[in-house]
């Protein structure tokens, strides 16, 4: 079968309260893509029967399952919390089974004709690895003051909470050393919808 040789691979990262979801629901749903999310990925990658399942109930136990045999998320993170060598063996099952399911879909998208954009959005897509896979890395960029108020409003995240994650994520300077196109959101979505269209403005938009 032919490959969709146009298509392009696009990596979408940047820190919490960026904004990514909402670019990308733009984007879904006025250009021709596939998108995938790797936290819904890791999702999937961990159900009952799957490799990833079988590899994680070996090295954390039964205690981890819920009644119904799925992983306990919370139950999963309680046993890893405080034992960083034990998150690290988790992460190496998780990551290479999340970027093996991604691989898969690029795969199959590059089979289909309507398809010109493939978008992976995480938010460790650096850390992981990814810069080697995509044809571009987009940072979505947002002033922290911008993105601390939208943790806050939108999602109800304590200060606390919120210093936390930031001191978990790459600076701003890694991010932009490390992609090869920025959007910045900080303003009205209007500006970012700017930028996006002149970003795509060779592939197909549609109403």
């Amino acid at each position: 079968m032919k490959q969709n040789s146009r298509m392009k691979f696009i990596g979408i990262t940047g820190g919490v309260g960026a904004g990514k979801s909402k670019i990308l629901n733009y984007i879904k749903s006025h250009y021709r893509c596939e998108i995938y999310l790797a936290d819904e990925a890791a999702h999937l990658v961990k159900i009952p029967g799957t490799e990833c399942y079988r590899a994680l109930v070996e090295l954390l136990g039964k205690e981890i399952l819920a009644a119904d045999g799925q992983i306990d998320k919370p139950a999963m993170a309680d046993k890893i919390f405080k034992d960083p060598a034990l998150l690290q063996k988790v992460n190496n099952i998780i990551h290479p089974a999340v970027k093996n399911y991604l691989l898969r879909k690029y795969e199959e998208a590059k089979k289909k004709e309507d398809v010109e954009l493939f978008f992976v959005e995480a938010a460790l897509l650096i850390e992981c690895g990814y810069g080697q896979l995509v044809d571009e890395m987009w940072y979505i960029y947002a002033k922290e003051s911008v993105r601390r108020a939208r943790l806050e409003k939108l999602r109800g995240y304590s200060e606390e909470k919120i210093k936390q994650i930031m001191g978990q994520q790459l600076s701003e300077e890694d991010f932009r050393k490390n992609c090869d196109f920025v959007i910045d959101n900080s303003g009205s979505f209007e500006e970012t919808r700017r930028q996006i269209e002149k970003k795509l403005e060779a592939f197909t938009w549609q109403e």
